[in-house]
């Protein structure tokens, strides 16, 4: 699934933030203290697509997600000083994204309604494996012919979850952060994040799975016409 989800939302992601970009970050960083002169190039290169995927996630909207990662570029300029180095700078650049952006989606007409967590209880085994049956789709994002129309369905349902869900969605299947980052990030614990993330992606599986079994029967039907 997370293998899935990046691949379709992002076929060419960026590298993920993890291990070593810590480092590479603290020099970004001095930089960004220093006022040196490519110091913000290099901030909107190493972040630029990442802040506008989140934004995007959570807004829902290319000009709102827009707006968001201008506000963003401008605060962590400004605010650069009051970065202690106590989480990754990746963690903190996050959480000013996803605040901003939570913002502006609420100033905003809002977003159609969210689909509620309660559609995809989760069931487990005595093992605390999941037993649900869930439909295999993943085949699909092999299939040139489908890509795209998978691409429309896991935007569409991305759009309907709930926001915090959605985010923790986005920032360990397709941003990459670990749970502990995320937990950073979100200001919650990580059994949070985990159920979160775990919830959200069958949910995701189930409105896929039926958008993808809805899709190949339409196609049979226009076989056998």
């Amino acid at each position: 699934m997370e293998t899935s989800l990046q691949m379709t939302l992002d076929p060419k992601p960026g590298t993920v933030v993890q291990g070593r970009r810590v480092d590479r970050d603290r020099e970004l960083v001095e930089a960004l203290r220093l006022h040196e002169p490519t110091a913000v190039e290099r901030l909107v290169v190493a972040y630029g697509d990442r802040a506008y995927r989140l934004a995007s996630g959570i807004t829902g909207n290319a000009q709102d997600a827009e707006e968001v990662v201008q506000d963003v570029f401008w605060t962590v300029v400004r605010k650069i000083d009051t970065f202690r180095g106590e989480s990754a700078f990746g963690s903190w650049f996050y959480r000013i994204v996803a605040n901003a952006a939570y913002r502006k989606a609420r100033g905003g007409q809002g977003r159609r309604g969210d689909l509620s967590l309660d559609d995809v209880p989760p069931i487990f085994d005595e093992q605390g494996r999941h037993v649900a049956p869930i439909a295999d789709w993943s085949a699909s994002v092999e299939d040139h012919a489908a890509q795209t129309e998978l691409r429309v369905a896991l935007t569409s349902a991305l759009n309907e979850l709930p926001p915090d869900y959605r985010t923790a969605l986005l920032l360990r299947d397709v941003e990459g952060l670990s749970n502990l980052q995320i937990a950073e990030v979100l200001g919650v614990s990580v059994p949070t994040v985990k159920s979160r993330v775990h919830r959200t992606r069958l949910l995701l599986r189930k409105q896929l799975g039926a958008a993808m079994t809805t899709s190949d029967a339409t196609t049979a039907a226009r076989s056998d016409a």
